[in-house]
């Protein structure tokens, strides 16, 4: 299985600054000891060009961005100090759903993206720690390269998605499931396809029987060729900007309910980090690793020979 990384492009933040740009490289370093035993190949993604990201983004967003002219007011909404570190950062985790989602297509069945996840980004704004919106980048990609013309992107950050939301709105061939914190950002959540909504403090046994119940609907409506899934690390009990109360292990019973979905229906699929704000940068990149190790169990399960009759 392929991960993708860009860990090394490091967007440079003040100090104190609330975003765990660390566990990045703690992620990396983990996947990289154990990528031998896991069957894992690290690849560094190109960064996504003009052109992928003008099928999704506004023109003169992605021109204000790139050249840092963006105003005060907009940068503010994103919560990053402009640069171009930051831009060519956005660029690279774009670039790594996008080839994730291309590997998985083409016959691979599943790859991950070290980071990726930027799901508050709409046509002309970024917003909550995202520049440009990643999965639908990746969507768009593939769907140019006629791989897919339908794509599920099954979003179980803690967050809405309200980007993905509005870039998916009116559109048969995009099919945006999200399942959230109700109370929790962003303030103004644009209707995706499919919301579940959950209620502060929602524990492993509520969330996994919403998942279960509405996972399969996702799936049926959306007829697709293949998934994007943002397996957020942020529906943990210790996150700071969660109110859900998942443990580690809630959150990989749920990783193994979509993988296996998606085994089930035969979707290629393509998996991307998302938020995750613990305390403890460790806890997040637990169960960032943890995905990650599902996500290969799932790549070797796929490469086993079917048993014959």
């Amino acid at each position: 299985m392929k991960a993708f990384y860009c860990h090394h492009f490091v967007l440079p933040l003040p100090e104190g600054h609330a975003f765990p740009m660390a566990k990045y490289a703690r992620l990396h370093a983990r996947i990289a000891a154990a990528a031998p035993a896991l069957d894992i190949k690290l690849v560094e993604p190109p960064p996504a060009s003009d052109e992928d990201l003008l099928r999704v983004h506004a023109p003169e967003y992605v021109q204000a961005m790139s050249e840092g002219s963006a105003e005060p007011a907009m940068m503010r909404r994103i919560g990053f100090p402009w640069s171009a570190a930051m831009v060519h950062r956005s660029r690279r985790s774009s670039g790594g759903t996008m080839h994730a989602l291309r590997g998985a297509l083409e016959g691979e069945g599943i790859a991950v993206n070290l980071a990726g996840g930027t799901h508050h980004a709409g046509y002309a704004r970024g917003g909550g720690y995202c520049v440009f919106n990643d999965a639908v980048v990746a969507a768009r990609y593939v769907q140019s390269k006629g791989l897919a013309r339908r794509v599920l992107i099954v979003d179980l950050d803690v967050h809405q998605g309200n980007g993905t939301a509005e870039l998916c709105t009116g559109d048969d061939s995009l099919f945006a499931f999200s399942m959230h914190s109700a109370r929790n950002y962003p303030a103004v959540k644009p209707a995706s396809d499919l919301d579940v909504a959950l209620p502060d403090g929602t524990g492993d046994a509520d969330y996994l029987d919403a998942l279960a119940r509405h996972l399969p609907e996702a799936i049926a409506r959306a007829r697709a060729d293949a998934v994007v899934y943002l397996a957020g690390a942020d529906p943990y009990a210790g996150d700071r900007l969660g109110h859900l109360a998942l443990s580690k292990a809630g959150l990989a019973e749920r990783d193994r309910q979509v993988l296996a979905a998606c085994g089930r229906h035969r979707l290629p699929v393509a998996v991307c980090m998302a938020g995750g704000y613990a305390p403890q940068v460790d806890d997040i990149v637990d169960i960032h690793e943890a995905t990650v190790r599902l996500a290969a169990a799932h790549a070797r399960s796929l490469a086993r020979p079917a048993a014959s009759d």
